[in-house]
């Protein structure tokens, strides 16, 4: 029977331990990911686009793509404006 590997093996074999270079990059622009779709997601369920989202928070429609995108690093103040003034959300952080 063939070995069944867990998803933090295939992590190490293909960005290296935790800790590493590497491995911190990879970790960085996944949740730079995360984030971009959790504003997405967000942003679709009240019913705007990227053009109406960026006006209602001072900033640019290819700002709130970029971020979107996962290719844009954002200051937390930054997200946290976009939230509350340009979704009317609450945002929680934990950490774990």
């Amino acid at each position: 029977m063939n070995k069944i590997t867990t998803f933090e093996e295939h992590l190490e074999k293909q960005y290296g331990k935790k800790g590493t270079s590497a491995r911190e990059q990879f970790e960085a622009e996944a949740m730079a990911f995360r984030l971009g779709e959790l504003l997405k997601e967000a942003r679709m369920e009240a019913k705007l686009t990227q053009g109406e989202l960026a006006e209602k928070t001072g900033t640019k429609k290819s700002y709130i793509s970029r971020i979107e995108s996962g290719k844009s690093e954002i200051q937390l103040s930054t997200f946290y404006r976009i939230i509350k003034q340009g979704l009317g959300k609450d945002l929680q952080i934990s950490i774990q």
